[in-house]
């Protein structure tokens, strides 16, 4: 479930004065965000290489292909 989505269950730390001063965050949230950090780091990664840019470009607009179940039934696993 990307972050965006996630129901609010995270706390916020105050010190005395009533200043944020840290965050509590559950693991679920904590893994969603992790998780879209790393995509967003392996998509910039990618997005540096142009021959790697123009690849991901043509792919996203390609209309032809096979579904994943008729590639694992093809390559037999």
């Amino acid at each position: 479930m990307p972050v965006q989505e996630q129901p609010a269950k995270i706390q916020y730390v105050s010190d005395g004065d009533g200043k944020p001063i840290s965050v509590i965050v559950p693991i679920d949230v904590w893994e969603a965000i992790q998780q879209e950090l790393r995509s967003e780091r392996e998509t910039a990664y990618l997005l540096g290489s142009e021959t790697m840019k123009k690849r991901l470009l043509e792919a996203k607009v390609r209309t032809g292909g096979i579904s994943l179940n008729d590639a694992h039934a093809r390559l037999g696993v």
